[in-house]
């Protein structure tokens, strides 16, 4: 089967990356330094219905197809994996509200997150807990017409702004979510700063001290917390991470092409010397691959195929541990002007290393990959089994 992008995902991907080229790469680097993201910037990224990317139409988003979403998010990333993280955690919300929110809900929210009136941030991490998320320490409990919350969350991207967050507690001992708007009486929120990556992306904890939310912010129901509404949040989540890994494997490849093929060393261009071109060979068919399996997973995404959360899986994890491992050679091409941030690959080498870690991280991902690869093996022992019984019976 050949796959080929259409004429409109093509065309987009021009769009896409001309909006970068102008709006984000000239910049990127002196964001990462002053640890922020211009609101006028996020101002731009609404217009162009860039946050209400895959949300329907109907509520006044874009309704993209999974893979022009995911091409978006491989641009923007290309440019900056701070401002691409803004599209992973609102987004996140968004269709984790789609999915699983109520009738009132999805009517009043998903038109403000479409339009970027009201940016939302995906609020489940603590200080004591990571990739085992299930079990979160805040605490809701029902008190009257209001739930009080208690409890803190860490490594929230964008909290510093946002307006909105899907906030994940304990609830009768059971996951659950919420949402929780910025001014609750009772939330505080606090920036965090001196990140080794994404430094742009304005993260915060959350300290909740008694904030009451009303009944009618409730998320699907008790229990749904996690299994449910975060599992979803989060696969789309980690596609997106994986489409912006390519994004900064691309950008890798693009400034070592450029730079040797400027810089001279012993009496020649760096890319005439024939270890540089064995990198330079890794990096494309490594970033030709990644891409693919991007692709892969959102073709099924977009049929509603089941096997596509494994997929996204993989894909995650190939596109980030490709990233890092580019971003890391890219740097050593560069030589002491890869530890520059003069240069932006010391820049992609920092953001990349966090990519391995968010959405669930590369040893999560090779437990869940082992895991289906032991179920798949017996899965087809099973089926063969079968096969050769009817085969003796006739």
């Amino acid at each position: 089967m050949k796959l080929e992008l259409s004429t409109q995902q093509k065309n987009a991907k021009a769009e896409y990356r001309a909006f970068v080229n102008q709006e984000i790469c000239p910049d990127a680097g002196e964001w990462d330094k002053k640890e922020f993201t211009p609101p006028e910037l996020i101002k731009k990224i609404a217009k162009r219905g860039f946050l209400g990317a895959i949300l329907s139409q109907e509520y006044g988003g874009q309704g993209m197809d999974m893979i022009t979403y995911g091409i978006l998010n491989e641009e923007i990333g290309r440019g900056c994996s701070s401002v691409r993280s803004l599209l992973t955690v609102h987004n996140m919300v968004a269709h984790g509200l789609c999915k699983w929110g109520n009738k009132s809900q999805k009517q009043y929210w998903l038109p403000k997150f479409a339009s970027g009136e009201t940016i939302a941030a995906f609020a489940l991490s603590e200080p004591n807990v990571g990739s085992d998320a299930k079990s979160v320490e805040t605490t809701a409990t029902l008190a009257g017409d209001a739930y009080v919350l208690n409890g803190q969350k860490k490594w929230i991207t964008y909290g510093q702004i946002a307006d909105i967050f899907l906030v994940f507690a304990k609830c009768e001992g059971k996951p659950t979510a919420f949402l929780v708007q910025k001014n609750s009486p009772g939330l505080s929120v606090k920036p965090i700063s001196g990140l080794l990556g994404v430094r742009a992306s304005m993260s915060a904890e959350l300290h909740f001290n008694n904030c009451q939310v009303s009944l009618e912010n409730l998320v699907g129901k008790l229990g749904f917390g996690f299994s449910y509404i975060a599992a979803t949040a989060l696969d789309y989540g980690r596609y997106s991470v994986a489409s912006g890994c390519v994004g900064i494997a691309q950008a890798c490849l693009e400034a070592c092409i450029k730079y040797t093929s400027e810089r001279k060393q012993f009496g020649v261009y760096l890319k005439e010397h024939q270890l540089i071109r064995q990198i330079i060979s890794q990096m494309v068919t490594n970033v030709k691959a990644a891409r693919l399996l991007c692709y892969q997973a959102a073709y099924l995404k977009d049929i509603n195929d089941p096997n596509s959360i494994m997929e996204t899986s993989i894909a995650k994890y190939f596109a980030s541990t490709t990233a890092t491992k580019i971003a890391n050679d890219a740097v050593q091409i560069h030589g002491g002007n890869g530890c520059s941030s003069e240069y932006p690959v010391e820049r992609y080498l920092r953001d990349s290393k966090i990519m391995e870690i968010i959405e669930g991280s590369t040893q999560i991902q090779e437990i869940t990959i082992a895991d289906s690869g032991y179920q798949d093996y017996l899965l087809a022992n099973v089926s063969t089994g079968l096969e050769k019984k009817l085969a003796e019976r006739s």
